[in-house]
This record gives structure tokens, sequence and C-alpha cells, in this order.
């Protein structure tokens, strides 16, 4: 029997829990006795039924996840614990954890004091008291080990993928053309840089859609006047997977500028729809997306803004990568990363 942390049914869907609800669809379909255990505060409860999940306590977030399932855990005759969202009880040894990156460690400023002083706290004895970490990139996998020292060897890579829906839709009939940047509103995603990019182009009519949440932990009120100040940029905010589709189907291009990724799940989707992606050339994406797509300097506004017009003006170019993309996609699955895990845990158990 496999327990699964299921606190990520409580917290609004990134990368971090579209990773754990693709794998524990996956184990689930494997037809591994598993066990989904939540706290009370669910809001997906279509998902909650899905997995068949089981409410514990009263508390709810870190204390529940601290207090009342290693408890539920203890007196259930300590079953190994699998956690898919970068958190799990400290005190709990028999357990393996996703850690998808050490952004807090990297780049504090997205992250309000409180969370990255838990986290910094907790990370190494998690790290410690882990039977196996698991983490999605050969650049996370260094990063843990050279922060946190942890041996190599406890450490497996476990790839994120594309989810089945993300696939290309009818082309619709538009009256502007647009790039399209997908991401929450971080620091290190470089939203700002991008911006500066954009406005560089020497297309005035084109415009930049950017769809992600804005943190409330990074309050960068230049960025909202770069955005507010350029008409031909338009915020989207958070969209479902519906409408995230058709955006990547019918975008002229797909741009990525982040300074640190553990994977970077966005790109991939933006392949599996059929958009020509523009990507940074920093951390996890090489790695991630080899030659299926053009870099730039993450760090030079003007490399930058040379890529979107170079990918741009030149329609040969964009089906070549639109090409590449669909073949990048699938050297990642779900099903595949799933069976790793399960690999993993029965030589842990």
């Amino acid at each position: 029997m496999i327990f699964i942390n299921a606190r990520f049914l409580s917290q609004n869907i990134t990368g971090v829990q579209r990773y754990a609800i693709e794998i524990s669809r996956q184990l689930k379909k494997s037809g591994s006795a598993v066990r989904f255990l939540a706290p009370k505060n669910i809001i997906h409860l279509d998902l909650a039924e899905e997995f068949n999940a089981e409410i514990l306590g009263t508390l709810t977030g870190h204390l529940w996840e601290q207090i009342e399932l290693p408890r539920y855990l203890k007196k259930h005759g300590n079953p190994l614990l699998l956690n898919l969202c970068n958190t799990a009880p400290l005190l709990y040894e028999n357990k393996v954890v996703t850690l998808h990156d050490i952004a807090f460690e990297r780049y504090p400023q997205t992250f309000s004091w409180r969370f990255r002083y838990a986290y910094q706290f907790a990370m190494p004895r998690i790290a410690k008291t882990s039977k196996k970490l698991l983490t999605d990139s050969n650049f996370s996998k260094n990063e843990i080990s050279d922060v946190y020292g942890v041996d190599n060897n406890k450490i497996e890579i476990v790839h994120c993928a594309v989810s089945a829906n993300f696939q290309p839709v009818a082309p619709e009939e538009r009256l502007e053309k647009y790039i399209l940047a997908v991401s929450s509103i971080n620091y290190q995603k470089n939203f700002r840089a991008l911006i500066q990019a954009f406005n560089l182009l020497n297309n005035k009519s084109i415009k930049l859609y950017l769809v992600g949440a804005l943190n409330k932990n990074f309050a960068d009120h230049k960025l909202v006047e770069d955005i507010e100040r350029n008409p031909n940029i338009q915020f989207m905010g958070r969209v479902d997977d519906d409408e995230l589709v058709r955006l990547y189907s019918n975008a002229q291009c797909f741009v990525y500028p982040s300074l640190y990724e553990g994977f970077g799940i966005p790109p991939l989707e933006a392949q599996a729809c059929g958009c020509p992606c523009i990507v940074s050339n920093a951390a996890s994406l090489p790695e991630v997306c080899d030659d299926s797509v053009v870099y730039c300097d993450p760090y030079d506004i003007e490399d930058m803004a040379r890529q979107l017009e170079f990918v741009l003006s030149d329609q040969v170019l964009r089906d070549a990568l639109i090409q590449k993309g669909f073949k990048n996609v699938k050297r990642f699955s779900w099903e595949k990363s799933a069976k790793q895990i399960l690999k993993i845990i029965k030589e842990n158990t």
C-alpha cells in the first residue's frame, strides 16, 4: 500500500500541483494499491472524488501536514508516504519526497520572509530524513546536492511531462497576432526583461499576452507599470486549460525567459499544441528542450529581442520548430515517470 500526501488537493494548480495530479492519476491507473490522505479544506472536489481521497483531522496547511498526517500514519503501522509537492512531515522518516527545485534559496526575493525561512529550515531536514528525494532534472539534482550536501545516490530524477489535453486545436481567424508567455509572475520568471525586449521589436502591431497569477509576495510595481504603459501588452491572469490550449495553438510563438527552472512545463505544453518556442538558455531548460527551441540569453535584453524578431520573421523556421517540438514532447511521459516512482518505492520498502 502506498500512502500519498494529498495536501495538493487544497492548493491552486501550478506546475507543482499539476505534477502531483498527473503522477497520482498514473499511479492509480497502474493498479497499485494507493490511498490519498487530505486535509478538510479541499478545493478540487472533482479530483478528490477521482482519487477517493480520505479526509483526516481538523487542521489545514502545514499544521495538518506536520501534526495530523504523521499521527495518522504512526497509528497505522508507519507505512511509506509519497510526497509530491516539495513539503512533507519533518519527523516522519518512512517517506519519499519530491523537491522540484530550490528557487527559495537562489531567488529569495520572490518569497515572503515567512515562507523563505520556513523552507530554509525545513528542506535540509526533510532531505536528511527522507529515504529518497525525487527531482525533475540533472540541474535540480546538482542544486540540491550542492546546497544541502545530499549524496547524489539519494536523489532520483523523475521528469515532468505534458497533460493529454494539450494538443493543437483548429486555428482561429484572429484580428491580431500575438506572442505568448505563461508563468507565475515571480522575479526569476524574468517578465520585466521580456517586456523590455518586446518594447524593442520593430513590429509595433504584434501583441504580447501574459498568462499567469501575480505572486502577492513579489510586489513589482515597476512591472505592473510597464504592462499598463504599453497597450500592446495584455495581462490575462490565470486561465483554465481549455483557454490555455487555445492561446498556445494560435500564438505566433511562445517565449519563456526564466532565470531559474527545475524543469519548466510550459514550453512542453506550447510544443504539444504546435507552438514554436523561444526559451532561456539558463538552468534546466537546455536539458529539457534540447535542440527543439531557439535559445536566448535571459540577462541580455537585446539578444532576447533579436531572437523574437528572428522567429517572428521566418515562417520556415517556425514550421521547423513546431515539428521539433512535437518530437521533443515525446521524450517525456507521465506514465513512464510514474513507473519510475513505483520502482523507487519498491526498492525502498
